[in-house]
């Protein structure tokens, strides 16, 4: 037995634990795998083992010569599929050797074993809470914006290109490597809460602090911040700037400030961050084109009626430049947390 052997029983001890336990959804399987398996905008049981998609998930690169001197494992010549002959000795096989990290990381063994007489430290829940959500991997969020928009029309091709799209699992940057003052920290807690309680504030009718503006000079962290929340909290970041809303080729705008509004929800819960957030004062106080004028009134507008609580979308604005926000973009926010230059 080769040491590549226990990452290729893992995956196909899953892979056979998913295909025969209804109860099991997408979050349970861990994101390497699910990515393999993602097909058409979900995951259809059962599962297919084959020597690429075991490849691809463990990154064990001949996965069945790994494990082909095991008596539980079997190969079909043919179509090339790997698969347990016999999953309960498997079973047994895999507990005497996993350790608890590797289990307390993969919901769907997590859950299987908890069903077994097999003394392994396993707590589903937990594991459930560790593992990283569907809603953070590209190929989910891919999925949802083809759904909802139409790569073939002009328009919407137009609107995709005024947001930048992130998964968490693209953000390597995390809350842990910045260095962040005491009242930042202190947001980003009171931020954390509020997401992780948010049914409970909506229960209690407590005010909701969903919408927070970063200020300070650039190159002190505000994008940086929310990027790094984005992925400490699994959520999607969709990034927008607001001077983009002038470019000629866009036409209508307001309504394409609408959509902005429109794929955070569908993305739901995720993070909005609105840069150059003081573009909004300036074009008020300007003689811009009217389309424009409306563009901005919309974007106030939708501010006003985003949620964290109703439509899970935590909203960030940005600015370089607070001296230049009137009293109306101020008020649109529950939070102001500064991002001084660094002492």
């Amino acid at each position: 037995m080769s040491n590549s052997a226990l990452p290729v029983v893992e995956f196909l001890l899953t892979a056979h634990a998913y295909s025969t336990d209804q109860r099991f959804d997408e979050n349970d399987l861990p994101a390497d795998y699910r990515k393999v398996f993602w097909e058409g905008g979900s995951i259809e049981r059962p599962l297919t083992v084959t020597e690429g998609i075991a490849r691809e998930a463990t990154e064990v690169a001949e996965p069945w010569e790994a494990v082909s001197d095991l008596l539980f494992t079997t190969r079909e010549e043919f179509s090339g599929g790997i698969s347990l002959s016999d999953p309960d000795l498997a079973a047994d096989w895999f507990a005497k050797r996993a350790d608890e990290e590797r289990l307390a990381n993969n919901p769907t063994l997590s859950g299987f074993y908890e069903d077994r007489e097999i003394d392994v430290p396993v707590d589903y829940e937990r594991a459930r809470e560790n593992a990283r959500p569907i809603r953070a991997d590209r190929v989910w969020i891919d999925n949802l914006l083809e759904t909802y928009f139409d790569p073939d029309d002009e328009e919407e091709a137009e609107m995709l290109d005024l947001v930048d799209i992130r998964a968490p699992e693209e953000i390597e940057m995390t809350l842990e490597d910045l260095v962040l003052t005491g009242q930042q920290e202190a947001e980003i807690e009171k931020i954390v809460k509020a997401i992780e309680h948010r049914d409970y504030l909506a229960e209690i009718g407590l005010r909701e602090i969903g919408k927070l503006l970063f200020v300070g000079p650039p190159g002190t962290g505000k994008t940086t911040t929310s990027r790094a929340l984005a992925h400490d909290l699994d959520l999607p970041f969709v990034e927008v700037k607001l001077s983009m809303i002038t470019s000629q080729y866009l036409g209508e705008t307001a309504k394409n400030v609408d959509k902005v509004f429109e794929v955070a929800k569908r993305l739901s819960p995720c993070i909005l961050f609105i840069d150059e957030f003081d573009f909004v004062a300036k074009t008020r106080r300007s003689d811009e084109h009217a389309a424009i004028k409306r563009a901005v009134n919309t974007l106030l507008k939708s501010i006003d009626e985003v949620s964290l609580i109703q439509d899970d979308v935590l909203l960030i604005g940005a600015t370089n430049h607070p001296d230049q926000l009137d009293a109306a973009a101020w008020r649109r926010f529950d939070e102001i947390v500064n991002f001084p230059k660094p002492d």
